[in-house]
């Protein structure tokens, strides 16, 4: 049974996620940023679709990737040396995220809902919420976008409409959060593509 959020209570410490599905916490809530806040604190997320009330995640174990640790491959090592695309950080973020919910091939629909793309939004207005943005010929084709706080940037979706480029983002990001001394990427959802470039799963503890 999943339990339900009172509206007006901060998150405790995750306790009685379950296991199937993996990390779900409790249904309900809001997406106000005071709430996000606490959630992304206690190491919480949400993720639902349209329709469904605000379902709240914390998986065990979580999904992470080092900003040092990040995989670079040869080609794209290249594509770094060349600068074949333009990196841009936080002007656009409202596109970053309308492009990350377009369908994709392998997904019916999108979790980015109205409500979610305001939420983050607000978040980003806040200097919460943050987009890194490659940029070819004057398009946007690639980017990511997510939440920094303290030294954890929770990194929320990405999208890439040319070779590399939601890497690209990926690789000026890792590079930036190495500078600032930053401990993880958070990615949440374990992913074959996300362990290709070095994430791993730890313990939620």
């Amino acid at each position: 049974m999943i339990p339900w959020l009172d509206v007006d209570a901060p998150f405790p410490p995750v306790q009685h996620a379950l296991r199937d599905p993996d990390g779900l916490l409790a249904a309900g809530g809001d997406l106000t940023q005071p709430r996000l806040l606490d959630a992304y604190r206690h190491g919480i997320f949400p993720w639902y679709s349209e329709g469904q009330p605000v379902l709240w995640w914390s998986p065990d174990p979580r999904m992470v990737l080092e900003p040092a640790a990040l995989n670079i491959s040869r080609s794209l090592r290249r594509r770094l040396r060349r600068k074949d695309y333009e990196v841009r950080v936080d002007t656009c973020f409202s596109d970053v995220m309308r492009k990350c919910a377009e369908s994709r091939a392998d997904q019916a629909g999108t979790w980015i809902t109205d409500e979610m793309a305001a939420a983050y939004a607000a978040l980003h207005r806040a200097g919460y919420a943050h987009c890194v943005e490659t940029w070819s010929d004057g398009q946007l084709v690639g980017g990511l976008y997510g939440v920094s706080i303290g030294r954890v940037f929770f990194g929320e979706s990405m999208f890439t409409r040319a070779t590399d480029a939601s890497k690209f983002a990926l690789a000026h990001l890792a590079r930036q959060l190495v500078r600032w001394e930053f401990g993880l990427i958070d990615c949440q959802m374990a992913t074959p593509h996300l362990a290709s470039l070095g994430a791993r799963e730890v313990p939620r503890k």
